[in-house]
């Protein structure tokens, strides 16, 4: 286990602040993954609010518990990336065309702009970016269903 040089607490507001060893205090930091799809669970920053890291943490099971939690709590605040587990229909094979797609967090509809808002990332993974920014993930392309690979096909 690594030794952790800094204490961690919520100030009045709820945001997270940070001392060091030395007794300084970074107030309202935030979690920052290095390795976001690959290794969301190693190699985090916290970083003040320049953007600059104050902490690095090597891996989030390294953390006390009670840190651990906070540090987590506010990842789960700031990220949001559905994983797509099927591709239920598409209206079109053209784009843009809408998606209708189960996810972690349920089913949900999106618009695809154009194929290139495809994106691999590694051997398996796919980024799906719809029109609103919002980034979903195919954690694993060769998983997904039969019906599910068919569509996906038509756009890679």
């Amino acid at each position: 286990m690594t030794t952790i040089d800094f204490k961690l607490g919520r100030d009045s507001f709820g945001r997270l602040n940070l001392t060091t060893a030395d007794g300084v205090l970074h107030e309202h930091v935030s979690p920052v993954r290095a390795f976001p799809i690959q290794a969301p669970l190693d190699g985090l920053a916290l970083v003040n609010t320049d953007g600059k890291e104050v902490a690095w943490i090597e891996r989030l099971e390294d953390l006390p518990a009670d840190y651990a939690a906070m540090v987590a709590e506010e990842l789960g605040g700031r990220e949001f990336m559905p994983e797509i587990s099927r591709i239920v229909d598409v209206t079109s094979f053209a784009t843009p065309c809408t998606w209708t797609v189960a996810t972690d967090r349920g089913e949900t509809d999106f618009v695809l702009r154009g194929e290139e808002d495809i994106r691999r990332i590694g051997r398996d993974a796919l980024l799906v970016s719809d029109t609103h920014g919002i980034h979903f993930l195919i954690r694993n392309q060769w998983e997904l269903d039969r019906h599910s690979k068919k569509i996906l096909d038509r756009f890679l």
